[in-house]
């Protein structure tokens, strides 16, 4: 297997589709743990999963005086549930319903001596089933789940590369469970009109919220929703600026997707690259570059060059 092929693996959506749709709502329930323990952040910076050398985590997660964490591990496809005296539970990533799920990490928890109540209803999902009355999921494909995790890992190790040419405020790259996607954002200091809302089965105001001040924000999505059937990398602008449709952006296969109102990078387009991490940081950076430009961000006060190890950035 070639390098590209390891970092890179083939993920068509209609082959994992219905494992994707049960880890989608395996993770909320793990992060919205972590939301009901977790002081609030701007933008909603509380909640995401984090990218692990094996997975996703929590990070650690508050509780009375000490904390805990919980894993997702798709190399031995284990949850882990662990807390900061040094105890663990372990749950087999199996098939298994959503309503099993959900009780087996709630137990778990409480065994460890952490009981914690969350909101049962999936967030950002038409149609949704509460978690403890969703038996109709519950595929798991321990392969495609491995490949999934993989493409987040590289596309995390651009991103953050992406990250360090900005001085602005500019997120983590993260892993938002709600929308099912690895996303990283950059602002431009300025507020932004309120958004609209209207996200399924999410308050109008966490999207206020989350939105309150102008941003480039780019992620990497697995497909689904009727939208976009395959994987895929986007970057949108809010507000978009006058133009930013129209932009001229890289690469090639890049386009946009007038429907979601962003710039759409097919995963495939990448992944069979020659060189897929400059695929992915040329359509990061153009598409910043048209928000930006015809946004006037402050680019001169905002940017600097790209981090590089052992070297302090100059001032």
């Amino acid at each position: 297997m070639s390098v590209n092929a390891q970092a890179w693996p083939a993920l068509p959506y209609t082959d994992w589709k219905d494992s994707c749709a049960t880890l989608h709502l395996w993770t909320q329930v793990v992060g919205k743990i972590r939301l009901v323990q977790t002081p609030w952040v701007n933008h909603s910076w509380h909640v995401p999963l984090y990218v692990t050398a094996r997975g996703l985590t929590t990070s650690p997660v508050p509780y009375k005086s000490s904390a805990f964490q919980i894993d997702f591990d798709f190399v031995d496809h284990v949850l882990w549930l662990r807390t900061s005296e040094g105890h663990y539970r372990q749950i087999m990533l199996m098939p298994m319903t959503v309503a099993d799920f959900y009780g087996n990490v709630l137990v778990d928890l409480k065994l460890l001596g952490i009981e914690v109540a969350i909101d049962t209803m999936p967030n950002e999902i038409p149609d949704a089933i509460p978690f403890p009355q969703d038996t109709a999921h519950y595929a798991y494909d321990p392969q495609a789940a491995n490949a999934f995790w993989r493409i987040l890992l590289s596309t995390h190790l651009v991103m953050s590369h992406f990250r360090t040419s900005f001085l602005g405020k500019v997120s983590p790259v993260h892993f938002f469970w709600g929308s099912f996607d690895l996303a990283v954002t950059r602002f431009s200091g300025r507020k932004a009109p309120p958004h609209p809302g209207g996200v399924p089965n999410l308050p109008d105001a966490v999207a206020r919220e989350a939105y309150s001040h102008e941003v480039s924000s780019a992620g990497f999505w697995p497909g689904g929703g009727g939208m976009i059937e395959e994987p895929a990398f986007y970057s949108y602008a809010y507000p978009a600026p006058d133009g930013f449709s129209e932009a001229k952006v890289r690469p090639a296969a890049a386009y946009f997707h007038k429907t979601l109102g962003e710039f759409i990078l097919p995963y495939e387009a990448v992944r069979t690259a020659s060189n897929p991490e400059q695929t992915l940081m040329d359509f990061l950076q153009s598409t910043y570059d048209a928000a930006a430009d015809l946004g006037t961000w402050d680019r001169n006060a905002l940017e600097c060059a790209p981090g590089m190890p052992r070297r302090p950035r100059p001032v």
